[in-house]
């Protein structure tokens, strides 16, 4: 799975915008990412 540069500065950046205006939302994108990032290693792995 390839992400291209674009689409991660800009998925980091609204990720920022949303963190600080809402600031438990932190816990929640972390976890997310890091669930999404264990699945697509997995995936790759098999």
């Amino acid at each position: 799975m390839v992400i291209h540069p674009i689409t991660s500065s800009i998925i980091s950046l609204v990720s920022g915008i949303l963190i600080l205006l809402f600031p438990k939302l932190l816990n929640y994108v972390v976890a997310i990412y890091l669930i999404i990032i264990g699945i697509v290693g997995l995936i790759n792995f098999s």
